[in-house]
């Protein structure tokens, strides 16, 4: 009973340290990076567009495009044209944040959005374009030059 009792340990000991056999790991493909542009719509949190947030109208707009993305960002403090500073820590003044929408994807398809800003922005907005790569992990659908066929 001794050699048993040492044999299970002995095989419990050797089962904890080797475990179950590891498979080998394929490394993490590299990303694929192409040139973008990253559009940025500011906007007031309490901006509309027909009785609809007009950062809402942005992000649909977009999809509407066929754009590859849209997120909307909701800042917790800034300032804009008038110098006021609006914070989520005063109530007064937490109506009013910024709310940043950005969008990634290919020269050509971002600039041809733009004529649908000019025309949700006539009341006021910033927009920024910066050039940026995008790079796609994993192989995921979508990403900059092409909208993802799934929805």
């Amino acid at each position: 009973m001794t050699e048993h009792r040492r044999h299970h340990r002995t095989a419990r000991g050797t089962a904890a340290t080797d475990g179950p056999a590891q498979l080998p790991v394929p490394p993490a493909a590299a990303p694929v990076g192409s040139p973008a542009l990253r559009l940025t719509v500011v906007v007031g949190e309490q901006d509309v567009w027909h009785h609809r947030p007009l950062y809402a109208e942005v992000v649909h707009r977009a999809r509407a495009a066929g754009l590859a993305g849209a997120s909307a960002f909701r800042g917790v403090e800034g300032f804009g044209a008038t110098s006021m500073i609006h914070t989520q820590r005063l109530l007064s003044l937490s109506e009013e944040l910024p709310v940043a929408v950005v969008v990634v994807d290919t020269e050509e398809r971002v600039r041809a959005f733009l004529p649908q800003l000019s025309e949700l922005l006539a009341g006021g907005g910033l927009v920024t374009l910066d050039p940026c790569e995008a790079l796609t992990f994993g192989g995921r659908p979508g990403g900059a030059g092409g909208a993802d066929p799934s929805g």
